[in-house]
């Protein structure tokens, strides 16, 4: 059996989740402990009792998403499973940064430093109210790519910002620009387009001033070879040396995220499970709406790692 190791983005955080990891491993609860002193701020209490509202903040979200992934890394080493065991990781936008940390790219400490400079550079890139975000269903990329074209046309930024696979791709820019993509789709054949409720548009060109923060960030940034490859994003395929990592993450912050090719370079490449490590279970949905051929699981609680280690 060929394992991949994949890790979620926002969209995935809630408040209460590792918890239980917390209370269940000592290795897990070094690692909230390294991300507070890290940030210099009592992320883990966020975390585990709210407010949602304050642990959605981008700045807030990004961070804590990585610890809960880390936390369960740990947990699973402390079992016996290290990262290298899998083929690659893979992250879906910032999970590419929990992905590298897994992987001994990067340490706990950096990564939580560098995903609040990620978030608040996203944040602050776009005022809030003059960016938005929305799901396109059922229409192939090229006819999203056409459409971005059309809402465009008339002024404002639309762009493919996320290819999840399962018909689903999100589109980013300007609020008018995408408000008209949300209005023309259902006539170029969409079966739906929803606005999404978020801070910032997200992976398109709007987002060049976070890029520009990013990479004065990760120029500084000390990032080893991951013990296994990274399948990154802008890609959708591997990635294993330092100077390449950092220029990626920095084109990951305006480029789209690739992940339903991910999914397939993964099946290609010949992994037969892939294991979503830390809240929630998007990525294992995902999975089994693009590739058939790979079993998915996820990994957020003892429980769940103490299931995965039974049917190993």
């Amino acid at each position: 059996m060929s394992l991949a190791f994949v890790f979620p983005g926002q969209g995935s955080q809630a408040v209460g989740m590792g918890r239980a990891l917390h209370e269940a491993y000592p290795e897990a609860r070094a690692v909230f402990e390294e991300v507070d002193a890290a940030l210099g701020q009592k992320l883990s209490a966020l975390i585990f009792e709210g407010p949602e509202d304050e642990l959605t903040l981008t700045a807030n979200a990004q961070p804590a998403l990585m610890a809960v992934s880390l936390a369960m890394v740990r947990a699973m080493e402390a079992r016996g499973v290290a990262v290298s065991q899998a083929a690659f990781v893979a992250g879906h936008s910032l999970g590419e940064y929990s992905a590298l940390c897994a992987a001994g790219a990067l340490t706990i400490a950096d990564t939580a430093r560098l995903l609040r400079i990620r978030g608040q550079a996203m944040q602050a890139a776009v005022p809030a109210g003059e960016g938005a975000m929305a799901a396109i269903l059922g229409l192939e990329r090229e006819a999203v790519e056409a459409l971005c074209r059309e809402a465009s046309a008339e002024g404002g930024v639309c762009e493919p910002a996320n290819d999840n696979g399962g018909g689903q791709i999100v589109v980013s820019g300007s609020a008018e620009a995408v408000a008209r993509a949300v209005a023309l789709a259902p006539g170029k054949g969409a079966k739906r387009a929803i606005p999404l409720s978020v801070s910032a548009p997200f992976h398109c060109s709007l987002m060049q001033p976070a890029a520009d923060a990013m990479a004065e960030a990760l120029a500084g940034a000390a990032i080893s070879a991951p013990v296994v490859p990274l399948v990154a994003n802008v890609i959708a395929g591997p990635v294993d040396e330092p100077d390449e990592i950092r220029r990626r993450l920095v084109e990951q912050v305006t480029g789209q995220v690739r992940w339903r090719e991910s999914v397939e370079f993964l099946g290609r490449a010949g992994v037969t499970r892939l294991v979503e490590i830390g809240s929630g279970k998007v990525l294992a949905g995902l999975t089994k709406r693009i590739e058939r051929s790979i079993e998915a699981t996820s990994l957020g609680t003892p429980d769940d790692l103490d299931r995965f280690l039974a049917a190993r």
